[in-house]
């Protein structure tokens, strides 16, 4: 299968300083997965993304500037009453830290991807996050792996709080949400 062509372009064109412009669209395939992990002061607790509800094709729009690529409205929007937390009750106090009512979407933007780490299969990523009306900005590392599609696999910790979240407390307080939450990725994608 052929590799998506802004892997090749990553691995292949790092040396080169030229501008040009690409773009390519990407499918995700059905054995990725997206989840929110995070933790109370009793135990932990996880909510899984289906990404059968993301709108595929994902468009891909982007430059090659020195060692890196600059994207342009690279995104993904994430339905909050698509995670899965387990139970009803969970996936409500969820919706209700999200704010859902008044913002319904995460969305996250891939802004460029560069290739500083010394390990080959290792890029650094930066991405924008919103949530709850909020923008941050995130550098992480990501791991990719391309056999019969391209592999893209990471983890990014944040703390609800940079977005103007509040954990919530139940039972009277004696069951805390902390504000530390983990974003893990295995992504599989196929050009479209």
């Amino acid at each position: 299968m052929k590799k998506l062509i802004f892997i090749l372009v990553v691995f292949s064109t790092l040396a080169f300083t030229k501008v040009m412009v690409n773009n390519t669209s990407v499918v995700i395939l059905p054995k990725s997965e997206l989840l929110i992990k995070g933790k109370t002061n009793v135990n932990s607790f996880k909510c899984d993304f289906d990404l059968k509800q993301i709108e595929n094709p994902i468009p891909l729009y982007y430059q090659i500037k020195e060692n890196k690529l600059v994207f342009d409205q690279a995104k993904l929007v994430l339905d909050n009453q698509c995670f899965d937390c387990g139970s009803k009750a969970i996936n409500k106090d969820f919706n209700k830290l999200l704010k859902t009512k008044t913002y319904p979407e995460i969305k996250l933007h891939l802004k460029e991807i560069n290739k500083t780490n010394k390990k080959e299969n290792t890029v650094t990523a930066k991405v924008e996050i919103f949530i709850a009306g909020k923008t941050k900005s995130y550098t992480l590392p990501v791991t990719i792996k391309d056999k019969e599609a391209l592999c893209v696999y990471g983890k990014l910790k944040l703390n609800i709080t940079d977005f103007g979240l509040e954990a919530p407390k139940k039972a009277l307080g004696l069951i805390v949400v902390s504000n530390e939450i983990e974003i893990n990725f295995n992504l599989s994608f196929a050009q479209k």
